[in-house]
């Protein structure tokens, strides 16, 4: 089918630095690669310098650079991934629009990517493409980069007030970023008093961090948390867990490892070199106890993880959708026996063998009540790493009633193998209205509804505040004691401390894992 394309004249704006040009793609314009600040390796983000004439933005930005090189592994084809140029001069973003008439006032949602605090970029994975968003929510859809690893997360403080907030520095530019939309949106369309943030994994965790950051209050008003609580250290999750947070042992064994003797060397050093040196001396400092990056560290500029601080004052009038999907990363687990034809006995053994003997029963039974119809296959690979610290989330963010508290559970089998539960990013096609794009999620006379439904609740809850649609049960908000839970699937429904009981038996007896190569591995 021929597709209209236009990038002329009428594909410009005008920002606060300067005009842009993007294109339009039948009826959505798209402007790539925007840069919205500038910073000094470990510095706080400043403006962009004003320029002459029509830039053009169509082109994605550099991603910021990575302690390790990705590479293609067995899980590109549940989870598409596409890879840029890298340099730390990463702050840029993209938008897709329907209009750019300043007086539209479409609400504007900013998608914050994955990979913890460490790694990813707005358009690593295929899914994260906010062209369908726009064109079938009539939203205005950006993504943004942001420094990330030991540039946007190493706490250099000890060594000079220039370096105050380098712990947060990734942070800080998600904050320049909302600055920017919240000065320059109108001109692509957007409300600049209707912006909601959104992320998965990484990128949940980094919208209840600019919860918690004062200078970020009023830039957003809407925040939704996919698979965005983990607990342990390593995973990007909150550094006020960390033993330490003080970065003068990691600074001074980096140091050591390249043979500098001050520490503004680091300013300057190649980042090659400075990342293989924190790779050398990383794993010692950690199993030694000390604080080695990574994450954003609680001080004057960042409250804290408030299910540890609590809530600020500004957090609690935020309405907030969360949730996670029923495997998350064990949904990577090699070996999945062909659940079609396993016996009532072998399926017994197979969670004896994952649980214990003594727990089986007991597991089987929880589970069975708490998704009733699914198969005992997920059982074994059923997560709680993220589900139990969103169900506390929840739990202390509903007690506050200034705002509305949505919970989800994603649980949808897709049709690879024998049928398989959803793995950590699986639901992010279906938000995006990209399901087309990433073919595992297909699935004929379900897919499309189920993409209709999860797409409608997420754009709906950037519109109004509620996520509920005419394609849904009724969704009511989370009360003190009472989560209610919208379940994604085949059907949905809602359902009221479905898995309490189940979560709380599993984190007690469930094996422990860690991410090993492509696959994961299962720690007895």
């Amino acid at each position: 089918m021929a597709k209209q394309f236009v990038c002329n004249s009428t594909t410009v704006v005008d920002t606060s630095a300067g005009k842009l040009r993007g294109f339009r793609l039948d009826g959505t314009y798209t402007f790539y690669g925007i840069k919205y600040a500038d910073a000094k390796r470990f510095q706080q983000p400043t403006p962009v310098e004003p320029w002459e004439g029509v830039k053009d933005a169509l082109g994605y930005g550099y991603v910021c650079p990575m302690l390790t090189q990705d590479k293609p592994g067995a899980g590109e084809m549940k989870v598409p991934h596409r890879y840029w140029p890298m340099d730390e001069n990463c702050q840029y973003l993209n938008v897709w629009t329907q209009s750019i008439d300043k007086d539209a006032k479409k609400p504007v949602m900013v998608w914050l990517h994955g990979g913890g605090f460490a790694a990813g970029s707005s358009i690593e994975q295929q899914a994260y493409d906010g062209d369908n968003m726009s064109k079938y929510g009539d939203v205005v859809v950006v993504s943004i980069n942001h420094r990330l690893n030991i540039l946007g997360y190493m706490d250099l403080s000890p060594f000079g007030e220039k370096y105050a907030n380098s712990a947060n520095a990734g942070d800080a530019d998600m904050v320049a970023a909302l600055k920017w939309i919240h000065e320059n949106i109108a001109a692509f369309g957007g409300d600049p008093e209707n912006v909601t943030v959104f992320g998965q994994s990484g990128g949940g965790m980094k919208v209840w961090n600019l919860m918690q950051i004062a200078e970020a209050d009023g830039l957003f008003h809407k925040g939704i948390i996919q698979s965005g609580l983990l607990d342990g250290i390593g995973f990007g999750i909150d550094a006020a867990n960390a033993p330490k947070t003080d970065g003068t042992y990691i600074v001074n064994a980096m140091m050591e490892e390249l043979g500098l003797k001050d520490v503004e060397e680091l300013e300057t050093i190649p980042y090659a070199k400075m990342a293989d040196a924190y790779n050398k001396v990383m794993p010692a400092a950690m199993m030694a106890g000390h604080y080695v990056g990574g994450n954003p560290v609680p001080n004057e500029y960042y409250a804290g993880d408030p299910r540890l601080v609590g809530f600020t004052d500004h957090a609690k009038t935020i309405p907030v959708m969360i949730g996670t999907v029923l495997d998350e990363f064990m949904g990577f687990a090699p070996g999945r026996p062909d659940r079609n034809t396993m016996t009532a006995a072998e399926a017994r053994a197979m969670v004896a063998g994952f649980y214990g003997e003594d727990n089986a029963d007991e597991m089987i039974e929880l589970f069975q009540k708490a998704y009733p119809g699914k198969n005992l296959c997920d059982l074994v690979t059923l997560d709680s790493a993220f589900r139990a610290p969103t169900k506390d989330f929840i739990a202390k963010k509903s007690v506050h009633q200034e705002s509305p508290t949505y919970s989800y559970m994603f649980t949808y089998e897709f049709p690879i193998d024998e049928g398989a539960g959803p793995w950590h990013c699986s639901e992010i096609p279906f938000v995006f209205h990209n399901t087309e794009r990433v073919p595992v999620c297909c699935k004929a006379g379900v897919s499309d509804e189920l993409e209709h439904q999860m797409f409608s609740a997420w754009t709906n809850f950037a519109k109004y505040g509620n996520p509920n649609d005419p394609s849904l049960p009724a969704w009511p908000a989370c009360q003190p004691g009472d989560e209610a839970c919208m379940i994604f699937d085949e059907v949905c429904e809602v359902r009221h401390n479905h898995d309490n009981e189940l979560i709380k038996k599993h984190v007690v007896c469930a094996p422990g894992f860690k991410l090993g190569g492509d696959d994961i591995e299962i720690q007895h």
